[in-house]
């Protein structure tokens, strides 16, 4: 999905993001984790083609995520060979880390989705729930929206969807990378006038529990560091202690007088 003008007029920005199409049709509990990069071509020199990359889990109800600010218009429009008789190429390349579900959609599902008017916002029938309970527990969110455009009113919700999708992933699912983009996105949606401080907080609280996650992930390699010795040390002593063992076993055996008058005779 690619919005010239951006999704926020106040950006002067082109924006660009990954959509899952018929997403209504995907079965309950589908996901997949995906490395998503997109490239603005320069078409006068491949070096100076702009990449940017994100991690995120899409999910049946958060299904669109990318980059509100790909590049800005100061930019594309300054002759650097990104705009080129009126041609912005875009190349982009979708890996597949993780699969959750089956795709089973009916080849007879129809493209067309009906949409439910919430508070102002268009959204699929899927994504009901999730946008109430966002209005029950934040009811000024839009106070202050200032967005008219029907289109860029759904890509602002998709994206505060995803946003709220990611960040209630654990920190191992987390990149840090991942949560870099989830703050630039943020940053984006507050600057449409939508009240997220209460996501602010969330993405604050995310970035500490990951630190805490790296910096606990550092001391269990050091300490298995330091252990190793001594496991080899015990490893050692074990194998000793069977031969050992062995030899005490044979030492107890009992001495046959007969097999030597055997062996005499």
């Amino acid at each position: 999905m690619a919005y010239p003008k951006g999704i926020n007029k106040a950006h002067d920005s082109f924006s660009l993001f990954l959509n899952i199409p018929d997403n209504e049709s995907l079965p309950t509990g589908w996901r997949r984790h995906a490395k998503v990069s997109f490239s603005l071509v320069n078409q006068g020199s491949e070096k100076l083609s702009q990449r940017k990359v994100t991690q995120h889990w899409f999910v049946q109800k958060a299904f669109t995520w990318g980059f509100p600010v790909m590049i800005t218009h100061t930019e594309l429009n300054a002759k650097k060979g990104f705009l080129v008789n009126g041609e912005l190429k875009v190349a982009a390349k979708i890996e597949v880390l993780e699969v959750v579900g089956k795709l089973d959609v009916s080849e007879e599902s129809s493209p067309i989705m009906k949409t439910i008017d919430v508070n102002g916002f268009q959204v699929l029938p899927s994504q009901v729930d999730s946008v109430k309970r966002l209005f029950e527990k934040n009811l000024d969110i839009v106070s202050k929206f200032r967005l008219k455009n029907p289109y860029l009113k759904t890509a602002c919700m998709n994206l505060l969807l995803s946003l709220t999708e990611t960040l209630c992933q654990s920190p191992q699912e987390l990149s840090n990378d991942g949560l870099s983009h989830a703050g630039v996105a943020l940053a984006y949606l507050i600057e449409t006038g939508l009240k997220l401080d209460w996501l602010e907080k969330k993405l604050d609280e995310l970035k500490g529990k990951k630190k805490k996650e790296e910096s606990c992930l550092v001391r269990l390699r050091e300490m298995d560091e330091q252990l190793q010795p001594f496991k080899k040390r015990c490893l050692d002593i074990e194998d000793q202690i069977s031969k050992e063992k062995e030899e005490l076993l044979a030492a107890r055996e009992p001495l046959s007088l007969y097999d030597d008058i055997d062996n005499n005779v």
